[in-house]
């Protein structure tokens, strides 16, 4: 005789419009009085069976039970519209371009319950042959934030992505800094160019992109402040920089560098250009206070200056405009004073450097190689007896 079932062990049967068993389990009432029942499908018995003990084993561990057809791109898509908020514009759109890129079309198909360890490391390693290692970084990241989310809001029950480490890329391109001649070569070209002034501010103090974009005039001291105790000579206040809330990068960011002669020559010309600059565009003009702007007084941004500046190198002898970005004007900077023996920590102070560890590192190609100090003040201690 066929032992019947005790009540809540649920049943098997054929679900003939969706061509597969059905497996289900009655698990009493909820607070309203519905019947909670539990299901499981597959095509055979045995699956259906199986995907039941998991819905049950996820019921019984206090799970949601995840959508079967949420995918990882539906994960990535819905970290990048609500998991970005506040968030600095450039981070969302780098972001999304990273996703959209290289996440999505690699593994956007994939049913995220089913993202296994080896797919991420498949992928991973299929990108290393053609990104960089930082790049490489960046869309991890991507993968891993988004699935983490997806995680915390029970679409899958771990995240298979922490497991992976990201592998070596490939190489990106070495940034390089200017010789004299070429640096001499460049301020020649910028002359008669609308980038002039910002190249030899860029040159000859070595503040970054994103500060000079967001230097303001109220912060340029071009007659110092000959009564002040002790005088002050000329000089700019770097204290603010084109990231979220304006802040520097870092805390030793902020600083105020006194500023050479040809600097101040090329901002007081500057400033009356800008005057005439503002008259031409009447009412077209937004007043920002910005020392380096558009024509009608708006902001720059990246592309902008980058645009603008292998602009003004194309006629440089000796230089290929487009081997060069504005960023390595600062790279020429620490160049040209570790080869006048500039101290280290020196220069490090001078580029808002957190430390002289970021400096030789960022910087190591730059920094003289040879330290000579140690052996030319032995030299003099040990003379050699012919030397006597």
């Amino acid at each position: 005789m066929t032992k019947r079932r005790s009540r809540g062990d649920g049943g098997l049967h054929w679900d003939e419009k969706r061509q597969r068993w059905i497996a289900t389990a009655n698990l009493g009432f909820d607070p309203s009085g519905k019947r909670i029942v539990k299901r499981g499908s597959g095509r055979t018995k045995t699956e259906a069976k199986n995907k039941l003990k998991e819905v049950l084993r996820d019921h019984e561990d206090g799970l949601a039970i995840a959508p079967t057809g949420y995918t990882v791109a539906d994960a990535v898509n819905d970290w990048l519209a609500y998991g970005l908020a506040g968030r600095d514009p450039g981070t969302v759109e780098t972001c999304t371009i990273l996703s959209q890129n290289h996440v999505i079309p690699a593994l956007g198909a994939r049913k995220l319950r089913d993202l296994s360890a080896e797919d991420v490391d498949r992928w991973l390693a299929i990108k290393a042959k053609t990104l960089s290692t930082r790049t490489l970084q960046g869309v991890h990241s991507c993968l891993n934030r988004s699935v983490k989310r997806a995680m915390a809001r029970d679409k899958v029950k771990r995240n298979v992505v922490e497991l992976c480490q990201v592998p070596q890329g490939q190489p990106g391109r070495p940034s390089k800094a200017l010789t004299l001649a070429q640096a001499e070569a460049v301020l020649k070209a910028a002359e008669r160019t609308s980038m002039h002034t910002y190249i030899v501010v860029a040159l000859l103090t070595g503040a970054r992109t994103e500060e000079l974009r967001a230097l303001t005039w109220d912060h340029v001291f071009l007659k110092g402040r000959p009564h002040a105790d002790p005088p002050q000579p000329p000089h700019i206040a770097v204290w603010r920089s084109v990231r979220r809330g304006g802040d520097t990068k870092t805390r030793k960011s902020r600083r105020t560098l006194a500023l050479p002669a040809r600097c101040v020559e090329v901002l007081w010309q500057h400033f009356e250009d800008q005057g005439w600059e503002r008259l031409a565009a009447d009412d077209k003009w937004e007043e920002h206070g910005l020392v380096f702007s558009s024509a009608v007084g708006k902001p720059l941004d990246a592309t902008n200056v980058r645009r603008a500046f292998r602009q003004a190198l194309k006629d440089a002898e000796g230089i290929n405009a487009d081997d060069w970005t504005p960023r390595e004007l600062r790279h020429s900077f620490v160049s040209l004073l570790s080869d006048r023996g500039v101290p280290l920590e020196e220069i490090s102070r001078l580029v808002g450097h957190s430390g002289t560890a970021v400096t030789e590192e960022v910087y190591r190609k730059q920094i003289r190689p040879v330290i000579q100090t140690g052996a030319v003040v032995m030299d003099g201690i040990f003379k050699r007896d012919s030397e006597r």
